[in-house]
């Protein structure tokens, strides 16, 4: 009997060429597969609901597989916990419908952005988070980051090798906050563009530098050109928080105090 198995996956990318497999390098996807496969005694392979590019890290990332055999769900996350490098974890599994499907089955993605704004660096969050040693106004940052919000053409964020069919996506929320030497940016949307987050987030910090005034990221969206907006932000910083499905999947949501260390 087939079986379609959900599983919430959490990792630290610093080591990893990004989720999706590539021959020249070791993937996330790559080590979860083979460790998937040898606690099933088959291939498998699995869909993911949002990839993340090199150095990117996940609490939340979904993903999906389908196994001929019935197997405890237990087996799934710790069996294949066994077989995981120390810097990937499955955190849990269940059995969903056969209409399932990580990716097309989201509505929404959520990530967070994670800056240290301090004038030293933190010898512990190296590869964890984006260093910035000039003070941040996160006020400024925030309220310019509203432009953002609903269906837009996001062609100005978007990275020049990007492949989506279209610029279009619908930025749901964005917010900008800070606890004591944390900057945040939390944003949520239907789907992303290849480095969306990260160029947003390196425009935002200009103008928290107060070196672009508020009212330039409307300006970069209504012009459209990457070439205009600031630099793309360090990989370190961002987080795969959460994907988000219809309530009948019932798919478990990884709060956000999950990153302790954050002080959240």
């Amino acid at each position: 009997m087939q079986a379609n198995i959900a599983i919430g996956v959490e990792y630290q990318g610093t080591a990893y060429c990004g989720w999706q497999f590539q021959k020249h390098c070791l993937s996330v996807q790559q080590c979860l597969e083979k460790a998937l496969s040898n606690i099933a005694n088959t291939p498998i392979a699995v869909q993911c609901a949002g990839r993340t590019d090199t150095g990117v890290h996940a609490i939340g990332q979904v993903a999906h597989f389908e196994y001929e055999s019935q197997r405890p769900l237990r087996a799934w996350v710790q069996g294949v916990n066994t077989q995981l490098p120390k810097d990937i974890r499955v955190i849990w599994a269940q059995s969903v419908p056969e209409n399932f499907h990580a990716r097309f089955s989201a509505l929404a993605r959520q990530y967070r952005y994670v800056i240290y704004n301090r004038s030293v660096h933190s010898a512990i969050l190296a590869d964890r988070v984006t260093w910035e040693g000039r003070l941040l106004d996160e006020h400024r940052m925030n309220v310019a980051a509203q432009a953002l919000v609903g269906e837009q053409d996001f062609s100005a964020f978007r990275a020049a090798g990007c492949q989506a069919a279209h610029a279009k996506r619908n930025v749901q929320s964005i917010e900008v906050s800070r606890q004591q030497d944390f900057v945040f940016v939390d944003i949520q949307a239907n789907a992303f563009l290849h480095h969306m987050v990260r160029n947003i987030v390196g425009s935002l910090m200009m103008i928290g530098r107060s070196e672009a005034p508020v009212e330039w990221i409307a300006s970069l969206l209504s012009q459209g050109d990457r070439t205009l907006a600031g630099v793309t932000a360090p990989a370190a910083g961002l987080y795969f928080v959460n994907a988000l499905y219809p309530p009948e999947f019932n798919i478990p949501q990884q709060p956000l105090n999950r990153l302790l260390w954050q002080g959240s």
